[in-house]
């Protein structure tokens, strides 16, 4: 495990948190949909600043540090592409207003944050004290590759037995009220749907890091590195959800590049068990001369899988630019806020457009 110094730790996580509040701040008092121009450059912003991150790295703590640091960044950024549409799925069963979706998203990047931080002292307190540890987190997620590529990982995140408890036992409005968490409806204070929201989020993102916290630790033992590769993988997640919006749903063969990083760092992990077995029903307890996978070849697999999966899917739409996407969509359609908080129904502004009129007044043109 490389080390890193503690100076180093300190600076850069004290760094990492002042931009994540002031990127909180500017999604709280600037509610709008980010325009394409705006989230590309808040995306490249990120990724540069990652790529910068390592660079530093290099010099205080070494290549190996560095190495491990972009391939953990690299493979948390790829099975964050997975929470994107999850996040669509989320948004629009939900019908979030758009000019809403930021905050709602920033609250489930910090909850995201929270829960891998929590996984992942847990997982280096396991690895360091059972080394067996990774025989199961590399079938875990030769399984997770398998769920991935060929069913529903995750399910409906908006019909799960949480969402369901919560309607159940807490009194929630049908309607959004701008973007508060409570609501008086005559009388009486109420929660609004954006609650709900939040503990759909928040429940996928515990799924999330159960898959993303044993894939870093596959390429990296260092508690630092895995916590900032997941930081930096998770900034810029918002913007990179309304730089791709739909178009995630129709990147149809991404999904089989993320399986493969998945089995790839499961098969490696098993690899390395073996190397440092200490079962007794294995080998007599001794360990393997088994072939230990690098950080180096880790990190082109990563690379190589991820180009290969986006191109053959940009290839694909490219042939069939009219394929349809998956309709995750409520019945009522996604809403949109009139300056005065009315809630536009997408459908509602179609028809005006359709019959020739103008659409209302807060609808965005789709």
């Amino acid at each position: 495990m490389p080390e890193v110094p503690v100076l180093f730790q300190i600076v850069s996580l004290s760094v990492i948190v002042l931009i994540l509040i002031g990127d909180i701040v500017l999604a709280y008092r600037r509610p709008h949909v980010p325009s394409t121009r705006e989230s590309t450059l808040w995306v490249v912003f990120y990724v540069v600043l990652a790529l910068i991150f390592a660079g530093v790295m290099f010099f205080v703590a070494g290549g190996t540090a560095a190495t491990e640091f972009v391939a953990g960044w690299l493979t948390e950024y790829s099975l964050s592409i997975d929470n994107l549409f999850v996040f669509i799925v989320i948004m629009t069963g939900f019908a979030v207003p758009k000019t809403r979706q930021q905050e709602v998203l920033m609250i489930g990047i910090i909850l995201a944050l929270v829960f891998r931080g929590i996984f992942i002292l847990v997982g280096a307190s396991l690895i360091e004290n059972f080394s067996w540890i990774f025989y199961l987190f590399g079938a875990f997620l030769i399984y997770t590759a398998i769920t991935q590529a060929f069913g529903s990982e995750h399910g409906d995140a908006t019909d799960t037995a949480l969402v369901r408890f919560a309607r159940r036992h807490l009194s929630v409005t049908d309607e959004y009220d701008g973007g508060k968490l409570r609501t008086v409806v005559d009388g009486r204070k109420m929660f609004t749907p954006i609650l709900i929201v939040l503990i759909a989020i928040g429940a996928t993102d515990v799924l999330f890091a159960l898959d993303s916290i044993p894939a870093i630790f596959g390429i990296t033992n260092s508690p630092f590195i895995v916590y900032t590769a997941n930081i930096f993988a998770l900034m810029g997640l918002r913007q990179l959800y309304f730089l791709l919006g739909d178009l995630v749903e129709r990147l149809k063969y991404l999904k089989y590049g993320i399986a493969f990083i998945l089995a790839f760092i499961g098969v490696k992990l098993i690899l390395h068990a073996l190397h440092e077995n200490e079962l007794p029903f294995i080998n007599g307890g001794e360990h393997l001369d088994v072939f230990e996978i690098g950080t180096g070849l880790s990190l082109a697999v990563i690379v190589v899988s991820m180009a290969v999966a986006t191109i053959a899917s940009l290839i694909s739409i490219r042939r069939d630019p009219d394929a349809s996407i998956k309709d995750a969509v409520a019945p009522h359609g996604p809403v949109d806020e009139t300056p005065d908080g009315r809630e536009v129904p997408a459908d509602e502004a179609a028809a005006a457009v359709a019959e020739g009129g103008k659409p209302p007044r807060g609808a965005d043109d789709r």
